[in-house]
């Protein structure tokens, strides 16, 4: 990293803005980046692993958690709690790791008011034209294109808190912004 203080990088953006594409591209082209596993209360299912995937906890932990500011931000979906941990990301920093996790807007908002010093990217597609075309393929009816584009145009004014936009239109050019975020 070249003496280079490492970064928590928190990416978000809409669906069909090319998340999971563009951050993997990020994660598989480096080797300074450290890993933090998701934390959750829900119960484990058959085969997972603890520290695979996600940390597991019960209830009464991780409302400790909670308390103590150890979640950075929290969401709850169908009736499961899911988290990330303070410390992993403080760990993995001061291992001179830099950090990129993907979140919604919301659960990137509240790390970015528990951990400022975050830097949030909101990626997205520049061209209202690119995201409908993404939309219409995967959408199975109007409706379903409505809802899609109503969701996204939510999500952008959710992540007004965001440091930095990255037109994800091009995704290989989106993943080099992210690296040269990094690198700064």
């Amino acid at each position: 990293m070249n003496g280079k203080k490492a970064k928590l990088l928190v990416v978000t953006g809409p669906s069909g803005a090319g998340l999971r594409e563009i951050v993997g591209a990020v994660l598989e082209s480096r080797t300074d980046i450290g890993e933090v596993v998701p934390l959750t209360a829900r119960r484990m299912k058959e085969g997972e692993v603890n520290g695979v995937g996600y940390f597991f906890y019960e209830l009464e932990d991780w409302n400790a958690m909670k308390e103590s500011g150890e979640l950075l931000e929290t969401t709850e979906l169908a009736g499961n709690d899911y988290g990330t941990s303070r410390s992993q990301i403080l760990t993995q920093l001061g291992r001179g790791k830099h950090v990129i996790l993907s979140l919604d807007a919301q659960r990137a908002a509240q790390l970015k008011a528990n951990l400022p010093e975050a830097l949030c990217v909101y990626l997205a597609p520049a061209s209202p034209d690119v995201l409908r075309a993404r939309f219409e393929a995967i959408s199975r009816s109007p409706f379903e294109l409505e809802v899609r584009l109503s969701e996204a145009e939510k999500q952008r004014r959710a992540a007004a808190f965001c440091d930095r936009t990255v037109d994800s239109d091009d995704p290989a050019a989106a993943a080099a912004a992210l690296n040269a975020l990094l690198d700064e």
